[in-house]
């Protein structure tokens, strides 16, 4: 099968950061699905792991967690789905990625892909749509009904706020508050439905008082936390709750949010697939909700850019954007 590997960390514009490569097809045993891979995006977590991690004995590394497509063939153990069921997920950290032809993923943590999209659309929902979703949710139990709370999401227009502002705007009532910093941008975000939209690169005390916006009982930060705290602490509401992403340089400190009582919680996608927890199958839950939503046209798709066929040039330059900070939305590969 075709894939796209590395065998040693290196900078984006070397050629030998990820190569064209051809592999054994795997077989499908136990709870594992055989999954023929039809589209991908590209998260931030992949240039992370290129850049990182590099593989040992002289042997190719696959990334990518995110993908559509068709379940060719079930392990002995499975039960969710069949050969030629079309579906989509973020996959685990550590297992071989989506950059490749074929793919072994547990069931439980893949979900029904929306009908009323293509794999493209499709691939670039699973890892946001379980990273907004857990965060929301399962880590910070944000109420759903209530009217007279306010949630800042920092960072909203990338890849996790887009989906998180279209979840928030049709599963809760809370008034919402995005950051954006370029035009582009900020129109993106009214489009998703958010409250108000308010520029990063001023202090959010001082946008927060221009544009007279009261103290949010929830702040999420999806990048840069570590700059933005100081002024997060002066914003958040007391009895509050703030959750976050990211990896701030140096550690992050949570002492400054004790006066407030502020709860911290941190949201890591692949910590129920790393771990096997008992609740693995909610991720399997929460993108077949995601899968009604979509199909219910309740909410849509984050797809930024379309780079094309699935191959190391192109997801070369997919990560270039990533690393520049500018992308908006998500960037999704097609077919081999």
């Amino acid at each position: 099968m075709k894939a796209i590997g590395y065998k040693e960390s290196l900078p984006i514009e070397n050629e030998k950061a990820l190569q064209n490569i051809e592999l054994e097809t795997p077989k499908a045993t136990g709870k594992d699905l055989l999954v023929q891979v039809k589209a991908i995006s590209v998260n931030p977590v992949d240039y992370k792991i290129r850049q990182n991690v590099a593989p040992e004995n002289d042997t190719w590394k696959i990334i990518g967690w995110d993908a559509a497509g068709i379940v060719t063939a079930v392990g002995e153990e499975t039960s969710l789905f069949k050969v030629g069921d079309e579906v989509y997920y973020a996959g685990d950290l550590t297992r071989s990625g989506s950059n490749a032809e074929f793919q072994l993923v547990d069931e439980r943590i893949v979900g029904k892909k929306p009908t009323k999209l293509s794999f493209g659309d499709a691939a670039a929902l699973p890892l946001t749509s379980l990273t907004a979703w857990e965060l929301l949710f399962d880590r910070m139990q944000v109420e759903k009904d209530n009217p007279n709370k306010s949630i800042l999401v920092i960072g909203a227009a990338g890849g996790v706020g887009s989906i998180m502002t279209q979840l928030l705007k049709q599963l809760t009532k809370l008034t919402i508050i995005g950051t954006a910093s370029r035009e582009e941008t900020t129109n993106w975000l009214k489009q998703l439905g958010t409250d108000h939209v308010i520029n990063h690169r001023n202090k959010l005390s001082e946008e927060f008082s221009t544009y007279n916006l009261a103290q949010p009982d929830y702040v999420v930060s999806l990048n840069a936390t570590g700059q933005h705290k100081d002024e997060i602490v002066k914003i958040i509401k007391p009895q509050g709750k703030f959750g976050f992403i990211d990896d701030p340089k140096g550690g992050f400190d949570v002492m400054p949010f004790k006066t407030k009582a502020v709860s911290t919680h941190i949201e890591f996608m692949f910590t129920r697939s790393m771990f096997q927890t008992k609740d693995i199958t909610q991720q399997h839950n929460i993108l077949n909700e995601v899968s009604k939503l979509i199909d219910a046209e309740t909410i849509k798709t984050t797809v930024g850019n379309h780079f094309g066929k699935i191959n190391a040039e192109n997801i070369r330059k997919a990560h270039v954007l990533l690393e520049s900070g500018k992308s908006k939305g998500k960037i999704v590969l097609e077919n081999f």
